[in-house]
């Protein structure tokens, strides 16, 4: 939980200080950079930190993990020494009342909602992938480590083309990435049980979820542009929320399921409810622009 915290934080602070270092209308590909590091520590580090907890021991895995946050620090401390340098003129007081007071927008709040929902049928799936490859689709556990990396490589390329299209053509990407998503989860639901169609599916769900993920949290980021510095923080809870809520899902329906793709399921719904609501979003326009 303390390291729960700790991430959620870094991320939170992360994606405010990455926003404030690129023009305003460039804050889709500031968060496209920051993920595309999540995305490659899961193609790394979750098949190598499988490695050395066969090998080593699973307190291996987390001395690495301590390891690996020692040139994260200095890296850190580099940049805070950077932005100490400049003038406290250079700031605005950030007023914690003023931005807290955007929760009540109505375009933030649906983005938050669209992106929970949109990464909770991601973490709903991705969670509980194992048992998918190896009893649906009857592959041996060493084929999980392969969908993982399979997984981490399409949301790579995923969030690396959404971010060259957040800012400028978001619509585009929901308008035909929203609806491909919700095919793939279905045909993976259906069609899990074929090997090559299983790992296919996963490479391709990879890249189309965190495509459209990401540019519902870089909206939540334009819709946030009064709350220069919780924004970070509101785009944070809205990946945590699907994080955290997606499993929740996925581990209810599999205790009154008698499946191993009613996660899967979980994902279809999460995935349908939010193209319902932003169909309804298109229809009904809110107050001000999207981006």
């Amino acid at each position: 939980m303390i390291s729960a915290l700790a991430n959620a934080g870094f991320l939170a602070v992360g994606l405010s200080a990455a926003t404030t270092l690129v023009p305003v209308n460039q804050k889709g590909r500031a968060l496209a950079i920051l993920l595309s590091g999540t995305t490659v520590a899961m193609i790394a580090g979750v098949p190598l930190g499988a490695l050395l907890g066969s090998a080593l021991g699973w307190r291996s895995t987390f001395w690495v993990i301590a390891l690996l946050c020692l040139p994260a620090a200095i890296g850190v401390l580099q940049g805070v020494g950077m932005e100490a340098t400049r003038t406290e003129a250079d700031e605005a007081v950030p007023n914690l009342r003023v931005e807290l007071a955007q929760l009540a927008s109505l375009r933030l709040l649906l983005a938050m909602v669209l992106g929970a929902l949109i990464n909770g049928g991601t973490f709903s799936a991705f969670t509980f992938v194992a048992p998918v490859v190896t009893e649906a689709a009857g592959m041996t556990e060493v084929w999980v480590s392969v969908a993982v990396v399979l997984f981490g490589l399409g949301s790579f390329m995923g969030v690396t083309a959404a971010g060259r299209l957040a800012d400028e053509r978001s619509g585009l990407v929901l308008a035909v990435g929203g609806p491909l998503l919700l095919l793939g989860w279905t045909a993976l639901a259906v069609l899990a049980s074929h090997p090559g169609l299983l790992l296919a599916l996963v490479f391709g769900l990879g890249a189309l979820a965190f495509s459209v993920g990401s540019t519902l949290i870089a909206r939540v980021l334009y819709a946030s542009h009064r709350a220069p510095t919780m924004g970070g923080s509101y785009a944070t809870a809205a990946l945590n929320v699907g994080a955290a809520g997606g499993p929740l899902l996925g581990a209810a329906a599999l205790a009154v399921g008698s499946s191993v793709l009613s996660p899967v399921w979980v994902a279809v719904g999460l995935t349908s409810a939010a193209l319902i609501l932003l169909g309804f979003s298109s229809w009904h326009r809110w107050p001000g622009p999207w981006t």
